[in-house]
Formats: structure tokens, C-alpha cells, sequence
């Protein structure tokens, strides 16, 4: 008994960390993206049914699922979290979009993202900072990086919903990093 509830109270310390998480952190809390912000995000981002989208810590594996099962794309979500990485994996095959979707249990760093068409982020400020490099060695000029909530300062921002804070680039041509 005692041992649940320490448990119940570690998860909710969690969730309230969650709400105040810094947004300089270098590391990034368990955040959920909704279905109504993926979708969102899809929408602004125009995903299709050519597209492969990529999710930079997929979390639950919620913006894939939604790209995958209510637009057609293929997707591969990159988590680091074994237990994150297991929820979305399951949740793939339960919404019948396992044949779409792939998740990889890994740093997102050390994943190629050449083949993207969409990549989908919602990481705090540091670690879209740390991107950087990985996004001018790797994205293809016209890739569109859908980032929500935060702002990637180095790419131009080609739209925005600004009711979701939902954030739009397109990978330019002479990108540098």
C-alpha cells in the first residue's frame, strides 16, 4: 500500500513539473501533443499522402497516428524513452496504423532524417537550438519542420497558427548550419 502510494504521488509531481518545466532545459519533460494539435499541425503543414513524416521525441506517438491514419502518410517516431517508446508502438498497432508507422527506440541524434518530407517537434528551445546542424546536414531544401509551441529562431517561417501555436518552416536551400 505504501508503495502506490508513493507511486501516485511521484506521478503526480511529475505532471505538475510538467506545467512549469522550464523551457531553456536542455532535457524534455513527458509533454503530450493532442490529436486536436496534430491535426492542427498536419493541416498547416499539408500533409499528404506522399509525404514521410518524422516525430523528434514521438512521445505517445499521437502526431504520427493522426498524419498516418486521417491523411496517409508514413511516419517514423524517434524516442529515446524505452516506457514512451513501448505506449507508442502499442498505440500504433491498436489504431491500425503499425504498417505506417514506425517507432524507433533512440536518440533522435543519432537517427538519419534524410528521407523526411514533414518533420514534426515539439521540444523546448536548447534542443531545437542543438538541431541545428543535423536539420542543414540532413533535411532536403523544401522539407517543412512543423514545431509546436516553440519558435526555431534559425529557419523562416514560411506559417503559423497561432491559435494553437503551431509553427511552420521550410528547410531553404543554402541552409548552414
Amino acid at each position: 500500500m505504501v508503495n502506490l502510494i508513493i507511486f501516485v504521488i511521484l506521478i503526480f509531481l511529475l505532471i505538475i513539473l510538467s506545467m512549469i518545466w522550464p523551457p531553456d532545459s536542455p532535457w524534455a519533460p513527458w509533454w503530450r501533443t493532442s490529436g486536436r494539435i496534430a491535426r492542427a499541425m498536419c493541416k498547416l503543414a499539408r500533409v499528404g499522402r506522399k509525404d514521410v513524416g518524422y516525430d523528434l521525441g514521438s512521445g505517445d506517438g499521437t502526431a504520427l497516428i493522426v498524419a498516418a491514419d486521417e491523411y496517409g502518410a508514413t511516419g517514423v517516431g524517434v524516442e529515446i524513452d524505452p516506457l514512451r517508446a513501448y505506449v507508442s508502438m502499442t498505440r500504433t498497432k491498436l489504431e491500425k496504423v503499425g504498417g505506417k508507422v514506425k517507432i524507433i527506440q533512440k536518440n533522435f541524434f543519432d537517427v538519419s532524417i534524410a528521407d523526411a518530407t514533414v518533420v514534426f517537434v515539439y521540444l523546448v528551445p536548447k534542443a531545437l537550438h542543438r538541431l541545428k546542424p543535423k536539420f542543414a546536414s540532413e533535411l532536403k531544401p523544401g522539407t517543412r519542420i512543423v514545431s509546436f509551441r516553440y519558435k526555431i529562431p534559425y529557419l523562416p517561417l514560411t506559417g503559423k497558427d497561432d491559435l494553437h501555436q503551431i509553427y511552420l518552416y521550410t528547410v531553404p536551400k543554402s541552409f548552414v548550419a
